[in-house]
Parts: C-alpha cells; structure tokens; sequence
C-alpha cells in the first residue's frame, strides 16, 4: 500500500474558494451575514457572483470581508461600478468570463474572434492589475483546447493575466481524459472549482449537474489527477443551488471533501488512472 499522504494546502478548508452563493442562496443573505457564514465554516476566500439587485450592494461587500478577514478572490463579469470600487479599495481580484462559441467558419477564425471580442475586458483587468479567468461553460468555449488556445493567443500578445477557470460542474463531458485535459490546461489555470461528478447520461439540465463532492461516482478520481498533477493553485467549493441555504451546500461540500480526501490521502497519491 501507497504511504500515506498529507492534504495539499490549496484542499485545507481555510484556503478554499466559495462560490456562487449570492444569488443563490435560498436565505438571501446581507453581506454581513455572508461574511459571517464564511467565518463560521471556516472559509477566508469568496469569488463573487451578482444580479442587477446586488449592484447596490458592491460596496458593503468589500467592507465586510475586509471585515471579517475574507479575500475577495473574484468577480464574475464586468461591471463599472465594482471596477471603480477595486481601485478604491486597491483590490485586485480574478475576473472571471464565460469564454463564448464564436460563430466563425475555421478554429483559426474562431480563436482569432473570441481574442476580439475579450481584448476590451482584458485591458481593463491588465489596468486593474486583475487575472482574468476564462469560464468553462459548455460550448466551443466549454472545450479544455480552445480554452488554452485563446490564452496562449493572449499570451503570445503580451497579456500573461489571461488564464482559465475551470469548473468541474460544466465538465461531465471530461470525465473519461480530465487527466489529459488536466495536463493541457494546467499551465493557465487561475482556478478549479470542484462539484460531486455523476455520471454524464444521468445529468439532464441541472438535475444530477450540482451535487455534492463525495456523492457523485467520478470526482474522487478526478480529484486524485488534481493532487498528482502538482497543481498548487486556488480550489473553489460551490452552492448554486437557488432553493437551499448556502451554508448547508458549502457545508456538504467541505464535508465531502474531507471524506474523498481521508481515502485518497489513506491510498497515497498514485492516480487510478494512467
């Protein structure tokens, strides 16, 4: 048997990511009582989601994670204010985008089209000193070598802040080659965000797509290629759930996590799969 291992640091609760719980939180919770429920699960890290009706709220956000010690890790899309907020605060969050399914005739065309249509967030993150994190989120976009593609295009102009957010909740279609998929993207990736992986025929819209980490069949395996892939960076637990308390879903999840990480840190690092 493997020896057993130590959990990486970027698997410890206190260096994990939450994500999607503003809208989506069944409690619809204040920014207070937001960062309140980080502290008490033990999170120091949060990627902010937001609708129309938490524009006015931006503000008080950053306030109560200044507050109560949470890192404002990043911000999904763009927006004016928020932008005009972190250069108040001097704050320098990921900024996190779906990257799109260009309607173009080649892959050329289509790389060439997606680095247009993203060149005016990207110079405004680079203004910010801000990574922007490109979103798998199905589609051409949704794809781990068109996501790679686009950044090196990026980098190649000089824009090294470009780099990937990969999500294993948009990811079924990977299970069978995420080591492979894995290795490709890993010399871009800003953030994986972790989900229970059931298996992709059972998923039909969002029913078997947001479970938690440890109930689903594929994530300890994909988990296990993380850890023997030496990847280091952050690592973001998920609620997305409209009609549940966010709390319960981080909690499942950070409990879950725990669970996959005592067996596979029991078995040692050697991946199940080559």
């Amino acid at each position: 048997m493997a020896e057993a291992q130590p959990v990486p640091e970027n698997l410890r609760t206190e260096n994990l990511v939450a994500w999607c719980i503003v809208p989506f939180d069944a409690k619809k919770r204040t920014p207070e009582l937001r960062a309140k429920m980080l502290v008490d699960l033990g999170l120091k890290r949060c990627a902010y989601d937001w609708r129309e009706e938490h524009v006015s709220e931006f503000e008080e956000e950053i306030l109560q994670y200044e507050k109560h010690g949470i890192e404002f890790f990043a911000f999904w899309g763009e927006h004016a204010s928020a932008f005009s907020l972190f250069e108040k605060y001097d704050l320098h969050p990921q900024i996190w985008m779906t990257l799109g399914s260009p309607d173009a005739a080649t892959q050329e065309l289509k790389i060439v089209a997606a680095v247009a249509e993203l060149r005016p967030l990207v110079e405004k993150a680079k203004a910010l000193k801000c990574k922007v994190g490109l979103y798998n989120h199905g589609g051409w976009g949704g794809e781990p070598e068109n996501l790679v593609a686009v950044c090196e295009a990026f980098k190649t102009a000089g824009n090294d802040h470009v780099g990937i957010v990969y999500n294993f909740h948009h990811g079924h279609d990977h299970i069978t080659d995420f080591a492979a998929s894995l290795k490709q993207m890993l010399p871009h990736l800003h953030c994986l965000n972790l989900n229970g992986m059931a298996d992709p025929e059972t998923v039909q819209g969002i029913t078997n797509k947001i479970i938690p980490i440890g109930s689903g069949k594929h994530e300890t395996a994909m988990i296990k290629d993380v850890i023997s892939s030496g990847y280091s960076g952050p690592i973001g637990i998920l609620d997305h759930i409209d009609a549940q308390d966010a709390e319960l879903s981080l909690r499942n999840n950070i409990e879950g996590l725990e669970e996959v990480l005592t067996n596979i840190t029991k078995e040692g690092r050697t991946p199940i799969r080559p």
